[in-house]
């Protein structure tokens, strides 16, 4: 008698783990890449909604246009999602994204596992979780300030600082205060 078993979806965030992970999975998962990130904020304008609590408008990204449309199609003919980015706040901010995109959205689960090995992942795939949105929130104010810095003090550094050459000044979240600390220490 035959029977229809639908698949396991697993994304994870590196295409090199895929080759890997069906080696040992064998036939009842199916396993894509996000590629990385699939979403972030607008490349054109600021993003942020500075009014609205600091609410990110994220868009898509254009060069993702067929890895998220792989991702929905894969997504809709599987019972169970498993969503395996890095086990880092990058990684759980990339699964919140695949999340956002996915047909069955909430219903995706958070799996992670720190080596690529059978027993590891099989092991990891017994304990799926809820996408962490403190991991989320921490990744997304990193990128939020990252924003809110070069872009509110860049074009004020590019106006006071006048220099000859090619090279454009922009100033990071990481850099600024830095040299703040360099500067403080000088003085």
């Amino acid at each position: 008698n035959f029977y229809f078993m639908k698949k396991t979806l697993i994304i994870v965030e590196s295409p090199t783990k895929v080759k890997t992970l069906k080696k040992f999975l064998g036939n009842s998962y199916h396993i894509e890449s996000s590629v990385g990130h699939i979403r972030d904020l607008p490349k054109k304008g600021f993003g942020i909604d500075i009014e609205n609590n600091f609410e990110p408008q994220y868009e898509n990204l254009e060069e993702k246009k067929e890895v998220i449309s792989k991702l929905k199609k894969a997504a809709k003919n599987c019972d169970t999602v498993y969503l395996s980015p890095d086990p880092d706040r990058e990684g759980e901010a990339i699964a919140w994204h695949i999340q956002a995109i996915l047909p069955k959205g909430d219903a995706a689960k958070r799996v992670t596992f720190n080596a690529i090995t059978k027993d590891a992942v099989l092991e990891a795939l017994k304990h799926p979780r809820k996408v962490d949105r403190a991991l989320v929130n921490a990744q997304q104010a990193r990128r939020l300030l990252d924003r809110l810095v070069g872009y509110k003090i860049s074009p004020l550094l590019q106006r006071r600082i006048k220099r000859s050459g090619t090279t454009s000044l922009s100033a990071g979240r990481v850099q600024s205060i830095a040299l703040k600390l360099v500067v403080d220490r000088e003085k």
